[in-house]
């Protein structure tokens, strides 16, 4: 048994032309299209995580810890010294 749900989806104005293109290129219909462009995307393997970055540090015992805040926070830093504030 086949079950068809009726949506709304929101889709940006140049890829909505760029869908409809496609549906009365290849002569299907619009609900087609979207259909199988999202089985392909659904059916594609998802990205594999990425295991979490950890620096290597060398000299004393205590556990230093990297936060990308504390990154832009010494770079605004740097800035400020380099500028002359």
């Amino acid at each position: 048994m086949i079950t068809l749900m009726r949506t709304t989806v929101l889709l940006d104005d140049d890829l909505f032309q760029q869908a409809k293109r496609r549906a009365a290129d290849t002569g299907k219909s619009l609900s087609q299209v979207i259909a199988e462009a999202l089985r392909s995307a659904l059916q594609a393997k998802p990205p594999v995580a990425m295991e979490r970055f950890r620096m290597v540090t060398f000299g004393g015992r205590r556990r230093v810890r990297h936060e990308p805040a504390e990154l832009a926070d010494a770079l605004e830093e740097d800035d400020r010294a380099r500028a002359g504030r």
